[in-house]
């Protein structure tokens, strides 16, 4: 994977669970090997199961992209922030720092 352009932290019941980053190549999670050693980790999802080796994908990982809003909800996100549709890991960061359920992103800079 090629140098990260923009990165987030994935919290996880409000803990650091993991890193997601985009870069030219497509995008990559990492869970934190503090986070996979610790005795409570669970997975964020079924599909990013605990492990070592990162996930790599040339397209937002689908649980992330089911965070970001649909419909009226990111129409009116797109047209206040004056966001990209299509720039999905702006939206990530834009809209998912308090996302309703146990994972949330933060701004890494």
């Amino acid at each position: 994977m090629s140098e990260p352009l923009r990165r987030c932290v994935v919290n996880f019941f409000g803990r650091p669970a993991g890193e997601i980053t985009e870069s030219d190549s497509g995008y990559c999670f990492s869970y934190y090997h503090s986070y996979l050693a610790s005795e409570d980790a669970a997975p964020i999802s079924v599909t990013l199961p605990l492990r070592e080796e990162p996930f790599e994908t040339k397209t937002l990982h689908p649980f992330f992209d089911g965070l970001i809003p649909e419909g009226w909800s990111l129409d009116i996100v797109v047209k206040n922030w004056k966001l990209d549709p299509r720039d999905r890991m702006g939206l990530l960061m834009a809209c998912c720092k308090n996302c309703i359920g146990a994972a949330s992103i933060e701004v890494k800079p």
